[in-house]
């Protein structure tokens, strides 16, 4: 059996086949897996995610795929998360009590606050539409041989979230996005860890580039 292109990490919490599918229409072998061999052995791996932090560590460790996670960091392979995938990267978060992350990149994860600006109320969560920037004082050429290499500053991704990462490190931000008065970090970057708080699968044709972006590198690296 060829190693997967791509290998989404099954651990009950995500939306997996809207990712296999977006990886499938850009030419990619993805799957579905909790194999500890198919995920060391696959070219990319996306750690997806949605719901509750601590209930989605307490599934990784019950499949006893923490461990390989960092394996698939420290040889190399390029880590992909997404929604809640990305905010399991970090040390630690605040939802429902305190619970410890992977600790891949350094930083914490906040919730939103309830805010009323000027008659508007801002929800949590945010639901919907959200526009992405480079980061404060940066421009768009940091997004350069990344997976948003092309993407556009000001363009809308959709996003479902009660909680936004902050990373110790600034050099980490990707891009930030703005929810009432809360500026946040809504992607990151971290050697071959890549994450995004929105969600590019389900984010149109902007989205759909980030993963032929994927679809590229992976070429890249298999012409090395």
């Amino acid at each position: 059996m060829h190693n997967l292109d791509v290998a989404i990490i099954d651990y009950g919490v995500g939306n997996l086949f809207s990712i296999k599918h977006a990886c499938t229409y850009v030419g990619l072998n993805a799957g579905v897996t909790n194999d500890k061999q198919e995920l060391l052995n696959a070219k990319v791996v996306i750690l997806p995610g949605v719901g509750a932090f601590g209930d989605a560590m307490q599934a990784l460790k019950k499949l006893d795929l923490v461990e390989p996670i960092h394996d698939i960091v420290a040889k190399g392979t390029r880590l992909l998360g997404i929604c809640l995938g990305q905010q399991l990267l970090f040390d630690e978060s605040e939802e429902f009590g305190s619970h410890p992350g992977l600790g891949l990149i350094p930083g914490v994860v906040k919730y939103f606050p309830v805010q009323e600006i000027d008659g508007r109320t801002y929800k949590v969560p945010q639901v919907g539409w959200n526009t992405i920037e480079p980061p404060s004082g940066g421009s768009v050429e940091s997004w350069n041989s990344t997976l948003l290499e092309g993407v556009k500053p000001g363009v809308e991704m959709y996003f479902v979230h009660s909680c936004y990462v902050a990373p110790e490190n600034p050099e980490t931000v990707l891009t930030e996005s703005q929810y009432g008065d809360v500026r946040f970090c809504s992607a990151c970057s971290s050697g071959n860890v890549t994450a995004f708080q929105f969600h590019p699968e389900r984010s149109g044709e902007v989205g759909i580039s980030i993963y032929k972006n994927l679809a590229n590198y992976i070429q890249s690296e298999e012409m090395k």
